[in-house]
């Protein structure tokens, strides 16, 4: 298994004494109350309270407009998990460190937002998901066989979590991949799981001259159809209505691609379909097309933080999304490419906030 050498240095070697190590299994153990408690403690305003000035116990009920034996039991359980910081001398509260990132990291508040609109009530059915290869814990929002079929049809919090999730990841990335991918200026790009078409018109924006065509699940067209309209460029997105793992579904073929695109797209697979999604992408390949794929993989992390949250990720890939995908190891999608016959010509990493794109040929 191949890492980047800080990920190695983190994850070869113990780095916590035994009483570290007992405390965080402690913190394990507790996990779905220490995540409940610093998400109120956002949601009702108290760690932005703390951020502005130290206050009493007293003083932030009052505040918050809660009751005082809420607010004691919301402060002394972060002050253990360290979110805040008292002095004892005038019982008077602060925010750590910890909590700043909690109330102003984007990242750390979308994945907050993500996991407990989306994931959380499903989580308890992971044990189910993991040994029966489906999304067990989907069926608390609707009888679909992945959540990519339900999306249209979730509750409006949760597809505003999911979707917020989804953009702040890829969005971050977009500059500098348009760059790279319009760098030989094609006229053509197909867009592989285009959601609801923020990369494409993305490249209608940078380019005048490119024409998008966006296969995907036809009420994912829908959404892009509705999201899309009466913006600058949207005359030159077109939508092709695909299942990609129908066996008899058709990749358009009609007409030559000069750049074939998936972004946060292969993760939503198997490593099975994967090989015959990417076989039937060559196929419609020739010299002159290039095949970009951008995914966060977990081991070409620049940070430790990042590859933590992509591995909890997975899980919900496996709980909730579809039961047989994830977030992939550098080596593994790699592999997965070169079994569907394609050839990774150059790897571009460190994009936004993580992400990798291989650039791939026939």
């Amino acid at each position: 298994m191949n890492l980047s050498p800080l990920l190695a240095k983190r994850y070869t070697d113990e780095q916590l004494s035994a009483k570290e190590a007992q405390r965080l299994a402690e913190f394990i153990a507790f996990g779905p109350v220490v995540f409940e408690v610093s998400r109120l403690m956002i949601k009702w305003g108290i760690f932005e309270m703390l951020r502005d000035g130290q206050l009493t116990a007293a003083e932030v009920a009052d505040k918050a407009d809660i009751s005082f034996y809420a607010v004691k039991c919301l402060l002394e359980a972060s002050l253990t998990i360290g979110t805040v910081l008292v002095d004892p001398a005038t019982e008077r509260f602060s925010i750590s460190k910890t909590g700043w990132f909690l109330l102003n990291d984007p990242a750390t508040r979308v994945n907050i937002d993500f996991n407990h609109d989306v994931n959380y009530e499903g989580m308890f059915r992971l044990e189910e998901a993991l040994l029966n290869g489906k999304p067990e814990g989907l069926s608390h929002f609707g009888p679909w066989a992945t959540i990519y079929e339900g999306l249209s049809s979730l509750p409006e919090n949760v597809q505003r979590s999911w979707f917020a999730f989804d953009h702040f990841y890829s969005d971050s990335a977009f500059d500098e991949a348009l760059a790279i991918v319009f760098a030989n200026k094609p006229k053509s790009l197909l867009d592989m799981g285009g959601n609801t078409g923020r990369w494409a018109l993305q490249c209608v924006g940078y380019d005048p001259d490119v024409q998008v065509t966006i296969m995907d699940l036809p009420q994912q067209l829908q959404l892009m159809r509705e999201n899309i309209k009466g913006r600058p460029g949207a005359d030159r997105i077109h939508g092709f209505s695909i299942d990609m793992l129908a066996s008899d579904s058709r990749f358009p073929d009609e007409q030559h691609h000069d750049v074939i695109w998936m972004s946060q797209f292969l993760d939503c697979f198997s490593e099975d379909e994967i090989i015959q999604i990417l076989k039937r992408t060559a196929a419609i390949m020739d010299d002159r097309s290039t095949l970009f794929i951008m995914e966060t993989l977990w081991d070409r992390q620049r940070y430790e933080p990042a590859a933590f949250c992509l591995t909890q990720i997975s899980l919900y890939f496996t709980a909730i999304a579809n039961g047989n995908s994830k977030m992939y190891h550098g080596d593994d999608l790699i592999r997965l490419i070169r079994q569907a016959g394609l050839k990774v010509k150059a790897i571009h990493d460190h994009l936004g906030q993580g992400h990798s794109m291989l650039e791939c040929k026939i």
